[in-house]
């Protein structure tokens, strides 16, 4: 017991003690989720009907090969069909694939990231995919293993 005014008070038994850390250990928990950053969950998207044109001459002209020596290259551009099977708009969706050309050799050396969607809404919608191939790789090229992945949210970085 402890004095306090002139009276007294008995002291809080252990029981009471735990019983009251684990209200506020509790309390604090869940202020922390109510002010946690919403988390968005990565959404696969279908793609389908994949095909390629070469592009407008005034786009492809004069275009060249990223990397350390920049050689001639050919412009094409991948259309198709985007699935998104969420009721939620997916932002900046990556596009997957493989690339070769007509002696099977691949046209994006270790790399299988091309490019990526801005929006793709609910449901099935149009895309397109701007791409450089060097000249002197043979057409016709073989698109292959197409997919893609975003968010429903803005993700920072």
């Amino acid at each position: 017991m402890f004095t306090f005014n002139r009276v007294q008070i008995p002291r809080p038994s252990a029981w009471f003690r735990l019983c009251a850390t684990l209200t506020l250990a509790c309390c604090f928990s869940v202020l922390s989720w109510m002010q946690a950053p919403a988390a968005f969950a990565l959404v696969q998207i279908r793609l389908s009907d994949i095909s390629y044109t070469s592009c407008p001459a005034d786009m492809g002209a004069g275009a060249v090969t990223s990397g350390g020596a920049s050689l001639a290259a050919d412009c094409f551009i991948i259309t198709g069909k985007a699935e998104n099977p969420t009721n939620k708009q997916v932002l900046n969706a990556d596009i997957f694939g493989r690339i070769y050309d007509a002696n099977n050799n691949s046209v994006m050396q270790n790399r299988t990231r091309l490019g990526s969607i801005e929006t793709v809404p609910p449901g099935i919608s149009d895309f397109e995919l701007r791409i450089s191939v060097a000249a002197n790789q043979a057409t016709p090229l073989k698109l292959e293993q197409f997919k893609a992945a975003g968010f429903t949210g803005k993700v920072r970085r």
